[in-house]
């Protein structure tokens, strides 16, 4: 038999162990349970609630690496030639807007992103492809999902519940079921579970479907959140790693760091949806110490 037959073959057996398990449960009902949203707002707290409400645009950078396989299972989702780096800007109100900036060997993608709409130019030349943009759209809306954590699911939950509790990192974290319509991307729903540390109530990991791009439906995968550091009185995680829990349990997908980040420029939205940002928007990140 050929290696590459043995390859496929082990690979499928890999893809039907993965479906069998590791996904995220469906939730018994709908609503917000009163014990999961006290969690929610408890870590919300920890992170700096009460100045995350006094921050209306936030401008970063991002460094990261990818690992190989992956980069081959979803060429459209990775960009890799695209998406080595990035400066984003997220605009908070009146509604959320995340334009990014990404950089790589082939050049410069831009991607913005509203609640209602997603463009994407590489190399200043639009792109119209349907995958092209459901994938930048997922990109975007997890990148957001990320950086803002807990602050993110205190609004647009369908339902929110106890899911019992689990170690990361030697950490006992209280677990949280999300699902909410829309999700991220262009999704109609995505579940969510979100780790929650029992002793600073950050939130450690958070693990996620994928329903808004036809080649990722069904997957599940999770972030870990390391080397947090309050800024302008908030908690942001610097480091970020992600995995993939299903097809594929443990696959290694992605590490990145934040190396910039600063608050209110008083950016707008015509700084940020243009063919490059403008204004308060051009200046990059300001370079976070030690990177």
């Amino acid at each position: 038999m050929s290696p590459l037959r043995v390859f496929g073959i082990a690979l499928f057996c890999v893809l039907l162990a993965g479906c069998a398990g590791r996904g995220i449960p469906l939730p018994e009902k709908a609503g917000e349970e009163p014990a999961a949203r006290a969690i929610l707002l408890a870590s919300a707290e920890a992170h700096g609630l009460a100045a995350w409400q006094g921050i209306s645009d936030v401008s970063v950078a991002y460094a990261g690496e990818w690992h190989g396989l992956v980069t081959r299972l979803q060429p459209t989702l990775i960009d890799a030639q695209f998406r080595q780096g990035s400066e984003e800007r997220l605009l908070l109100a009146p509604e959320p807007l995340l334009a990014q900036a990404h950089r790589g060997s082939g050049g410069e993608k831009q991607v913005v992103r509203s609640p209602a709409a997603i463009t994407v130019a590489y190399n200043g030349q639009p792109a119209s492809d349907k995958d092209v943009l459901a994938a930048a759209a997922l990109v975007a809306d997890g990148y957001r999902m990320f950086l803002t954590g807990p602050f993110y699911f205190l609004n647009g939950n369908g339902v929110l519940a106890t899911a019992g509790s689990e170690m990361v990192d030697g950490r006992e974290c209280d677990v949280l079921l999300a699902v909410r319509r829309p999700g991220h991307g262009l999704s109609v729903e995505d579940r969510y579970l979100l780790y929650i540390d029992r002793e600073q109530r950050w939130l450690r990991r958070v693990r996620f479907t994928m329903e808004g791009l036809a080649s990722t439906q069904g997957a599940v995968a999770e972030v870990d959140f390391f080397d947090h550091r309050r800024i302008a009185g908030v908690i942001w995680p610097a480091r970020f790693f992600e995995r993939l829990k299903k097809p594929i349990p443990n696959l290694s997908v992605h590490n990145w760091r934040l190396v910039g980040l600063d608050v209110n420029r008083g950016l707008t939205a015509a700084e940020l949806t243009g063919p490059a940002f403008a204004g308060k928007a051009s200046a990059a990140a300001r370079r976070l110490e030690g990177q």
